[in-house]
């Protein structure tokens, strides 16, 4: 694993707190909504008058589906934004080390974010609102979620909701210069993510407790910011 994935990881799972706070509501809402059975418990249904039996999806699929979805709709932003990249980088001659020191500039501001310490990154979470506005309404259609298909689509859905912590870590897919590279990056950033949000899903809502901690949050929070600047420093480095 290179190191700019395993940084995506470690800024997804140093971010859970803030996951569960803003996804945690919605991840309950919709783990609830979920029709309660076994896992592919079996079904009677009447075709033309014969009875048959069917599989139905257990919550807990459903749920790694939609978080499946989420996590591909970070990898395909974080394609277009390593393909943005590259094209910044070849075509108007902007050095990556700068996009480096572009992007530890957002680690240090989430961290101050997560911290609870300077709260710009919400003024970019509304510019992100614009386009949630339009991608929002498409989840009334695959509401209830009683299939496969419905969960991998609300999840899709779901990766496009405004995040600082989402547009944070995209800036780093940016800094990559690469689409590949960047789609890799955000797949790994939603790695991260991914215990804490499936854990909760799943019923274990003392985790929520846990990461909401002042204590935990403001740790996590200055990790990010010594992540940062480290990063910030070897950007520096590298371009001077």
């Amino acid at each position: 694993m290179s190191l700019d994935l395993f940084s995506a990881f470690i800024i997804g799972l140093l971010g859970s707190g803030h996951c569960i706070a803003m996804c945690g509501g919605i991840t309950t809402m919709l783990t609830s909504a979920l029709p309660a059975r076994s896992k592919y418990q079996d079904q009677k249904i009447s075709i033309n008058g014969q009875s048959t039996l069917v599989k139905t999806s257990s919550k807990v699929t459903l749920v790694i589906l939609y978080n499946i979805g989420r996590i591909a709709s970070y990898s395909f932003i974080g394609a277009i934004v390593g393909f943005t990249g590259s094209i910044a980088a070849k075509n108007i001659g902007m050095p990556l080390a700068g996009l480096r020191m572009f992007s530890a500039i957002f680690v240090i501001l989430l961290g101050l974010y997560l911290g609870q310490w300077l709260m710009c990154l919400n003024r970019i979470e509304t510019l992100g609102k614009k386009i949630w506005q339009h991608i929002s309404p498409l989840a009334s259609k695959v509401i209830p979620v009683d299939s496969p298909i419905k969960a991998l689509s609300l999840g899709a859905i779901w990766g496009w909701l405004p995040c600082g912590l989402v547009y944070s870590t995209l800036t780093w897919a940016l800094a990559s210069g690469d689409i590949l590279t960047g789609a890799s990056i955000m797949l790994f950033f939603g790695l991260g993510t991914l215990p804490a949000l499936l854990t909760l899903s799943i019923g274990f809502s003392s985790i929520k407790y846990a990461f909401v901690k002042p204590v935990i949050r403001k740790t996590m929070a200055l990790v990010l910011i010594s992540f940062g600047i480290y990063s910030f420093i070897v950007a520096y480095q590298q371009l001077f």
